[in-house]
């Protein structure tokens, strides 16, 4: 759970940076958007963190970002962390050699049914069209969807972030917007910030179109990587949307994560490997078992309302 620490947003950090505040007994702070603020060199950053007062959390986490895959800081204390990656030569090389016919096949779905996928402006249709695709339904892929139900103009300040360096891409069916991929565009890589359809359109898998897209624009910017999050997520083992990452060519790329204690219960719980939460202390079968039932009363709750 996300925590609101006003403290932490009121401390100043190098570069301007923002922290996020997550947990609610051991507190854990990270930048705002990992994937595209870019901590530089680390020490100046803990040493403002160390001195603040109060402390704006427990730990401080942060991690190299794709290609930068060897460890730099020694000193600190590392684990590996991964991204989704799909490694971008030119779109027909993904095309004809990254992605098998069954993907191609749902690629191709939403044209044969009369839709399309294009580049569009942020303008207040869009914003609109975003409001529609939230709120279809208050629960996606058994969890509570934190989207459904918000503002119009919630909705046009969460996207508008990184204004400089984003390409969006609608999903379009008689002029309705679908689906759409926020993509933000760095030197090295290109991140999916959102990606997100219609439950209803499914069978014409505008997904599918948006990535097949999406690797047509890192292509044509000669960007190297298209990175879709995680693709592994803790211990809870592939799912329909890691399996959707293998089809579409994406591969686990490993990263270091760095741990840095602010307090003595964040060094208490770094020696004792407390700080991922209780769920990565569980078996495998339970916490599996446990999401289980957590999407099932979600869904009958949903169904109830």
């Amino acid at each position: 759970m996300a925590e609101d620490n006003n403290h932490a947003k009121d401390v100043q950090l190098p570069g301007g940076l923002r922290l996020k505040v997550r947990g609610s007994f051991l507190h854990t702070a990270g930048l705002e958007s990992e994937f595209h603020d870019d901590i530089g060199d680390p020490v100046p950053f803990i040493a403002a963190l160390k001195s603040a007062k109060p402390p704006v959390a427990d730990l401080f986490t942060f991690m190299q970002r794709i290609p930068d895959t060897a460890p730099r800081w020694t000193g600190l204390f590392m684990e590996w962390d991964n991204v989704a990656a799909v490694p971008i030569t030119t779109y027909d090389y993904w095309w004809t050699r990254q992605i098998n016919d069954k993907t191609r096949n749902m690629a191709r779905r939403l044209g044969k049914k009369g839709g399309e996928v294009r580049i569009v402006p942020f303008d207040d249709a869009f914003v609109a069209g975003i409001c529609g695709i939230y709120n279809e339904t208050p629960i996606r892929q058994g969890k509570k969807f934190w989207h459904y139900g918000k503002p119009l103009e919630a909705v046009r300040d969460e996207n508008a972030t990184f204004a400089d360096r984003t390409v969006f891409i609608g999903a379009y069916l008689q002029d309705e917007l679908i689906g759409f991929i926020k993509l933000v565009c760095e030197p090295a890589f290109a991140s999916m910030m959102q990606i997100i359809s219609m439950i209803k359109h499914r069978d014409k898998s505008p997904t599918n179109a948006l990535v097949a897209k999406a690797v047509e624009v890192c292509a044509e910017r000669r960007i190297p990587y298209l990175v879709y999050a995680k693709y592994v997520y803790g211990r809870k083992g592939a799912d329909t949307l890691s399996e959707f990452k293998n089809h579409n060519a994406f591969e686990q790329v490993d990263l270091p994560r760095y741990y840095v204690p602010l307090t003595l219960r964040g060094k208490i719980a770094l020696k004792l490997r407390l700080h991922h939460g209780i769920q990565e202390r569980l078996p495998q079968w339970l916490l599996v078992s446990l999401l289980d039932l957590r999407a099932k009363l979600n869904a009958r709750r949903a169904g109830r309302s």
